[in-house]
């Protein structure tokens, strides 16, 4: 395992690969740990939450401010998709 990142990630080589295509720290380890995990298929579909295009402004707000995405409340509702894809 790389000291770079700690022991929590399980995948070193996809968390390294996802790091350099500019994903966020958080974002390449929860990857990479569920492609390490045979019970998880990230590359599968996700559940069967609606697409967030269809979410009121307000509702993807409300989810921004859960999951703590700073300067939420300057962005429109193309820019909150953007950045809960990106989170």
């Amino acid at each position: 395992m790389s000291s770079k990142h700690g022991n929590s990630v399980k995948d070193d080589d996809t968390y390294e690969a996802l790091r350099d295509d500019g994903a966020s720290k958080e974002k390449a380890a929860r990857i990479a740990n569920a492609k390490a995990n045979e019970d998880q298929h990230p590359s599968k579909k996700g559940g069967k939450s609606a697409a967030y295009e269809d979410w009121s402004k307000d509702d993807l707000y409300g989810r921004a401010q859960e999951i703590g995405i700073e300067g939420r409340s300057d962005m429109s509702k193309d820019e909150l998709i953007d950045a809960l894809r990106n989170h």
